[in-house]
């Protein structure tokens, strides 16, 4: 699987007008969601050029992209728009705050690691992994998650 490289990707970062206050905010920096993005990429063997944008959106508008995109009647953690990943990936990841924060209680992680475990999802997501249909494929995209959560120093989520 031939994609791009972390050193040869591109990365922004957008914030919905009303997060301007957001514990989320203040728990991630841009540098931090840029290694995030970079280690996805490498564990899963990239090349080439490419652009990710990072949105972290309200409930509101999550709600809105996954009943319009996903036809579903919630507001979901990660939604990633693949538009294309040759010759070079550009996508975009939309990242709901209040879920991750609901959730990163829930499953009492602290909050950066969790935003950490979803970006790397939603960027593997964007490389064409699929752990809905395929369920190898799960396997497989769970493996590289670890894998980069792990060289990011943020435990693996799925062990109990």
């Amino acid at each position: 699987m031939k994609h791009p490289s972390a050193l040869q990707c591109t990365f922004s970062l957008q914030w919905a007008e009303g997060l301007k206050d957001c514990s989320l905010k203040a728990a991630l920096s841009g540098s931090r969601i840029k290694a995030c993005l970079k280690e996805a990429l490498a564990v899963a063997e990239c090349e080439g050029p490419g652009e990710i944008n990072v949105r972290i959106v309200d409930a509101s508008e999550a709600l809105a992209l996954n009943r319009t995109y996903r036809h579903k009647a919630y507001a979901t953690n990660v939604l990633t728009f693949a538009y294309q990943s040759e010759p070079e990936l550009m996508a975009d990841l939309v990242l709901c705050a209040p879920v991750l924060e609901a959730e990163a209680m829930e499953l009492n992680r602290p909050l950066k690691d969790h935003f950490a475990h979803l970006l790397v999802h939603g960027c593997l997501h964007a490389l064409g992994f699929d752990h809905e249909e395929d369920e190898w494929m799960a396997l497989e995209m769970e493996a590289l998650e670890v894998m980069a959560l792990d060289n990011l120093k943020v435990p693996n989520p799925y062990q109990a």
